[in-house]
């Protein structure tokens, strides 16, 4: 009986033990994703990489306006202001991913370069927050910027 019940006591624990054990989830793919956009926004503009980076449904975040919310507002946004004589790219300091994989959010500093200069015009911290899509790319669901660094 003795054996019975620390055979049993023994399945408890672990079967406890595994359930509390979880794998670290991987943040590379997602830091890698932030890079990828912020290298698309210096070949080809702020435009392209953001429109690119966005989930059709997802939200940008930004001062003196109200939350710009899904593709369609945020093209309109973004192509009403010329991105051709400045770059914008920013630089992942952190990323943390759900245990599920599916969310995730990176945040870290921006910059603003005057293109043919190449003087820093502006530089802040930026957080985004990313869901992976049916085809498992990370997409931004919402975004949000700070100036000024200085």
């Amino acid at each position: 009986m003795k054996l019975e019940t620390f055979s049993i006591a023994l399945l408890i624990t672990v079967l406890f033990i595994s359930c509390r054990l979880k794998e670290p989830v991987d943040t590379k793919s997602l830091t890698e994703a932030d890079l990828y956009y912020s290298a698309l926004s210096a070949v080809k503009g702020r435009n392209v990489a953001f429109l690119a980076l966005f989930d059709s449904a997802g939200v940008m975040l930004g001062p003196h306006h109200t939350p710009i919310e899904g593709h369609a507002a945020l093209t309109k946004l973004l192509l009403s202001h010329t991105d051709t004589t400045y770059m914008l790219t920013w630089n992942p300091s952190f990323a943390k991913v759900a245990q599920s994989g599916e969310l995730g959010y990176t945040y870290g500093i921006y910059k603003l370069t005057d293109r043919k200069t190449k003087k820093l015009l502006d530089e802040g911290t930026y957080t985004t927050f990313w869901q992976k899509n049916t085809k498992g790319e990370w997409k931004a669901v919402l975004d949000t910027g700070n100036e000024g660094l200085k």
